[in-house]
């Protein structure tokens, strides 16, 4: 439908280019602050048309970056970033974040679909490794408004050990089971519309909630638009259909939380897979439901 080119900074990050509009980069090697748990992030993210539909280190989350695969409560480390839930004391900055990084050479493919993988290590911040990650991200425009991101991870506990993968919630803090893949949008977003099979409200109204997709209808300043941001879990995805943990009324943020009450435990040698379509498109809650149905079609092949 749409040829989309990849623009490569060597060391750095990769864009993906849909005719003159820069749809994504994603920074695999970014230069952030060892306090917030530097990780690979996608922003700037954008609609074909243009628009902007993700938010880079506010200044209330400064470890919040676009789109990022974030976990707050691996055993006691923090890949998430800033301080760490401790029940009875709330959030206590502790000397434990850790580092998601890049290894070896990044493959690229592009075309119809765009395709990102690499590797990364998960090394604490005293220097042990937990997991070796399989990364891969593949775009493609679906239509003259949307277009899919997937996002598919395979982290194998490399440490010795079982990890438990959790969340604030499993440590002790009720709805607050954030962790997975995490997004947060734009500040016009704020007190957005959240939307969901058989489901539409606040973030305070969903929260928690279980759905197989989410999707954040949000306003631009500037511009009489709204963008939509959603969200599927694969069906193969550990404790799916998730929980979700979303907000609008604070700030705009999505994401389909495994961990949110219930940890996953990965033994020694173990290999742990999620995946997950992201749609983004010019439109509001009535683009939504056609969108999963695209975004369903997009996952169901699975690679083996």
């Amino acid at each position: 439908m749409s040829t989309l080119r990849l623009t490569h900074e060597l060391g750095s990050s990769v864009t993906v280019r849909d005719g003159d509009v820069d749809l994504f980069t994603y920074v695999y090697q970014p230069s952030t602050a060892a306090l917030e748990s530097p990780k690979p992030y996608l922003h700037p993210l954008r609609t074909r048309r243009g628009d902007l539909v993700s938010l880079f280190r506010p200044h209330d989350h400064v470890w919040h970056k676009g789109i990022a695969w974030s976990l707050p409560v691996v055993n006691d480390e923090n890949f998430w970033g800033g301080p760490t839930y401790v029940h009875g004391q709330f959030y206590v900055q502790l000397p434990n974040n850790g580092v998601q990084q890049h290894e070896g050479a990044i493959d690229l493919e592009t075309g119809d679909r765009a395709r990102i993988s690499h590797e990364l290590r998960w090394i604490t911040e005293a220097g042990g490794v937990l997991f070796a990650e399989q990364r891969a991200l593949t775009a493609e425009v679906v239509s003259d408004e949307a277009w899919a991101l997937t996002f598919d991870t395979r982290l194998t506990n490399v440490s010795g050990a079982p990890i438990a993968i959790g969340s604030p919630t499993t440590r002790g803090r009720e709805n607050a089971g954030y962790g997975g893949l995490f997004w947060r949008g734009p500040r016009s977003f704020t007190n957005g519309t959240l939307v969901g099979p058989g489901a539409s409200g606040a973030g305070d109204d969903v929260r928690g909630s279980r759905h197989e997709w989410m999707g954040f209808v949000g306003r631009h300043d500037d511009i009489d638009a709204t963008s939509l941001v959603l969200m599927l879990d694969d069906a193969s995805n550990p404790h799916h259909p998730p929980q979700w943990f979303a907000r609008s009324e604070e700030f705009a943020a999505l994401n389909p939380a495994p961990f949110f009450s219930e940890e996953v435990v990965v033994a020694p040698g173990e290999t742990v897979r999620f995946r997950y379509a992201v749609g983004i498109a010019d439109g509001g809650a009535e683009a939504a439901e056609p969108l999963a149905g695209v975004l369903r079609g997009i996952l169901e092949p699975v690679a083996v």
